[in-house]
């Protein structure tokens, strides 16, 4: 089976991107190659994990896409749309075949969604449907979970669609909320359970492209 050529977009630390990079470099028949590392902000530490593992990688923030006085000018739709055209001249650039939002905190839009549809996958840090949408990322999530008292929490691995956190559920991994637990606690519960979906996903990504 060929390999699936990824690019893997980000945000912040890069754990889940380093569960990818381990993951292909220890197994033979990985079915994926990571081509390219993108983040939307220039602090994003998983830039430095993707140099670390050889791996282009580049910055597409609103002011390097769109100049900072222009960037200053736009509203949020404008800078997220002129990012994702940015983005995806990288992907067609490289070559790569699908997507990966591995804490990717911006929201794509345009014609990346349409090119790429069906082959974009996210992690979201809970059970969708619940604690999805607008505003529920990173910690926020992790707060609303324990307000709701909800006895379980954990991750989803789905498709991206034009919506927010709506395309269809590939991978779940489920966790006990406990007596006492902190948005932190949660988290660090959650976390491996990231890592091991992030990795399931995509795999079953590029059994679902190549089948």
């Amino acid at each position: 089976m060929a390999l699936l050529n990824i690019a893997v977009l980000v945000s912040g630390g890069g754990t889940n991107l380093q569960a990818l990079i381990d993951y292909e470099k220890s197994h033979a028949d990985c079915p994926y190659k990571i081509v390219l590392v993108a983040s939307n902000t220039k602090a994003a530490y998983a830039l430095e994990r993707a140099k670390g593992a050889g791996i282009p990688s580049f910055v597409r923030s609103p002011f390097s896409v769109m100049g900072p006085d222009a960037a200053k000018a736009a509203d949020r739709d404008e800078k997220r749309e002129a990012v994702s055209d940015a983005m995806l001249d990288l992907c067609r650039e490289y070559k790569a075949q699908a997507i990966v939002l591995a804490g990717y905190l911006s929201v794509l839009k345009g014609k990346i969604i349409e090119e790429y549809a069906d082959r974009i996958v996210n992690l979201h840090p809970a059970l969708l449907p619940k604690f999805g949408g607008v505003g529920m990322w990173g910690h926020n999530v992790h707060e609303a979970v324990l307000a709701a008292g909800e006895k379980e929490s954990g991750c989803t691995v789905h498709l991206v669609d034009s919506g927010c956190d709506t395309g269809r559920i590939l991978v779940q991994k489920k966790v006990p909320v406990l007596a006492g637990d902190t948005p932190d606690s949660l988290y660090a519960r959650i976390a491996p359970e990231e890592h091991k979906a992030m990795v399931e996903g995509v795999c079953m990504l590029a059994e679902m492209i190549n089948r």
